[in-house]
């Protein structure tokens, strides 16, 4: 049965364009069939717990002498590596929340990201399987722009995902989200409206395709 794990981590629970098209890729998946299921995991609603150590940091076997770290932590990560292992497809949804990834998931990122847990030192379970990232982004950040180099989340999540865990990452992106807001921003409304739009037919698309 090809399953998906979809992340959700964008604090706003209304107008999320984020959410909005994490959900969209979500009911094309579920819609190719029966045997296509989904787990669910809202990072903002249900936030994971940060470290308490940085032992954490690294699997039991190379953590230091005497290091204490909380047994329901261990056992929580535990758990968040058998839903990714279990996942044909990972979908991120990730807002830029000043220049990075929220700070949900990063937590989430911490649990996942640790030296030869998942499948012993050197190995790459989760190599060549589908890893979707859903970037909105309230501004702009175009080639040539005062503002290039700015997004500093979808970079961590090509690293993470891609070059370390070996995953193919297939980014889509929507930008100027708050021109609808900020009365500075209004000229970029049709860009945002346009690239939301696009954004949409690429995720649904990547669902049914992937």
């Amino acid at each position: 049965m090809p399953h998906l794990l979809h992340l959700d981590s964008s604090a706003d629970l209304a107008t999320s364009r984020s959410r909005a098209l994490t959900a969209a890729f979500a009911q094309a998946w579920t819609g190719r069939g029966t045997d296509f299921t989904v787990t669910h995991r809202d990072l903002h609603r249900d936030p994971l717990p940060h470290f308490a150590t940085n032992e954490q940091h690294w699997p039991a076997a190379d953590r230091l002498p005497g290091a204490q770290v909380p047994a329901d932590q261990d056992a929580l990560t535990a758990r968040i590596h058998a839903e990714l292992l279990a996942a044909d497809v990972l979908l991120v949804g990730a807002p830029l929340y000043n220049y990075t990834v929220p700070s949900t998931l990063k937590v989430w990122l911490d649990h996942v990201h640790i030296p030869g847990a998942l499948a012993g030192e050197g190995s790459q379970p989760l190599a060549g399987r589908p890893a979707v990232v859903v970037s909105s982004r309230g501004a702009t950040y175009d080639a040539g722009s005062p503002t290039e180099g700015w997004d500093h989340g979808v970079p961590v999540l090509r690293i993470v995902l891609g070059d370390s865990l070996g995953m193919d990452v297939h980014v889509v992106q929507t930008s100027a989200t708050l021109a609808d807001r900020l009365p500075e921003m209004a000229a970029l409304r049709e860009r945002g409206d346009a690239e939301f739009a696009a954004a949409r037919e690429a995720a649904q698309e990547l669902a049914r395709r992937l």
